[in-house]
């Protein structure tokens, strides 16, 4: 078996990155983009894009494929043109890059993996032409379709469109990617000849699924360019008004961006209003929910009075009872893998 080149992956826990990350002297910008292209020679990618980058200290989540690039990623504002310089002498020249409406911590480390699509949507290829993809949208064209009547479509996780979407929008009962397309095909059934909008977080996840959807015989699909983040950007730059309410989720440390002061979830405990994802601070279960304060204090941050108490218990007492199988935690009273909270209670 090849050793792994320890200067090519992580070499820090968690603790050490968030304590590395407070003390630096300088800001970062969270930005992400895509881009489907053909790559080859991907491990020999995959090294030289995390020596580069490290260089320039950036951290962040990369998947490359040989259908592209999908980043996300966190960079020192002092190093950003470098960086810029650094994607346009590859594959990737003149990508739009979409910048976070709130920095912050977003991500601990660098990470790029080498994966079968940029979006695991996990469908056969004659399914769908990536020639022939929907037509872009800016905020404006956006708008005014959606003023006009178009389905709406969210083309993103159920927990995503929990805390925020677009006015009307049909949001898919879905927690993973390999189940959205074949779902959204079938809830748009006897629509193909109806203006269909599709969003998502940065677009990318729009790209396959629009070709896909034309593939299918729908004649009229189109897509939010540059997704949720580039809308809020732009309506930010020019005062428009946002037909997106509440918060952007998002795969990071954040978990969510606010772009509107629209509230539109519940506490999935008390059931509250409260649009703050987090996941159960007992690692054994870990289940990604929607939590309110006191809700947090009253659990101490956990999604149950069972995790609660499991949490307080020596370390040693804790692996005890969990290899004994003595315990179960909400996670695992379902097959899903993003399960929600509130229909498990």
């Amino acid at each position: 078996m090849r050793m792994k080149n320890k200067d090519l992956y992580n070499q820090k826990n968690k603790e050490q990155l968030l304590y590395d990350l407070k003390k630096e002297a300088f800001e970062r910008t969270t930005l992400s983009f895509y881009k489907y292209v053909v790559l080859d020679n991907l491990e020999e990618l995959r090294h030289s894009l995390f020596l580069e980058w490290s260089k320039l200290k950036v951290l962040g989540r990369i998947y490359l494929s040989k259908e592209g690039i999908n980043a996300q990623l966190s960079i020192p504002k002092h190093n950003l043109d470098i960086f810029k310089d650094s994607i346009n002498s590859k594959k990737f020249k003149n990508v739009p890059l979409k910048y976070a409406l709130q920095d912050g911590i977003s991500f601990l480390k660098l990470t790029i993996k080498i994966k079968d699509e940029i979006v695991a949507y996990k469908v056969s290829e004659d399914e769908y032409n990536m020639d022939k993809v929907g037509r872009h949208l800016d905020y404006k064209e956006y708008n005014n379709a959606i003023e006009n009547g178009a389905t709406v479509v969210d083309m993103r996780n159920y927990y995503e469109g929990e805390v925020g979407k677009f006015e009307n929008a049909i949001i898919p009962d879905v927690d993973t990617s390999r189940d959205l397309l074949p779902e959204v095909k079938k809830i748009l059934k006897g629509q193909e000849d109806d203006k269909v909008l599709l969003y998502c977080t940065g677009g990318i996840r729009c790209e396959k699924a629009s070709a896909y959807l034309i593939h299918h015989g729908f004649k009229d699909v189109n897509q939010l360019k540059g997704g949720i983040i580039q809308y809020a950007n732009d309506i930010k730059e020019n005062n428009g008004k946002s037909k997106f309410i509440g918060k952007n989720f998002v795969f990071d440390h954040r978990l969510g961006e606010k772009i509107t002061d629209d509230i539109i979830s519940l506490c999935h405990q008390c059931k509250e209003p409260a649009d703050t994802h987090t996941n159960c601070i007992n690692q054994a279960c870990h289940i990604l929910f929607i939590q309110c304060k006191t809700c947090s204090k009253k659990y101490d941050n956990c999604c149950s009075i069972n995790c609660s108490n499991f949490v307080k218990l020596p370390i040693e007492e804790q692996k005890k009872l969990f290899k004994e199988g003595k315990v179960e935690f909400t996670a695992q009273k379902s097959n899903s893998i993003k399960p929600k909270l509130y229909k498990l209670k």
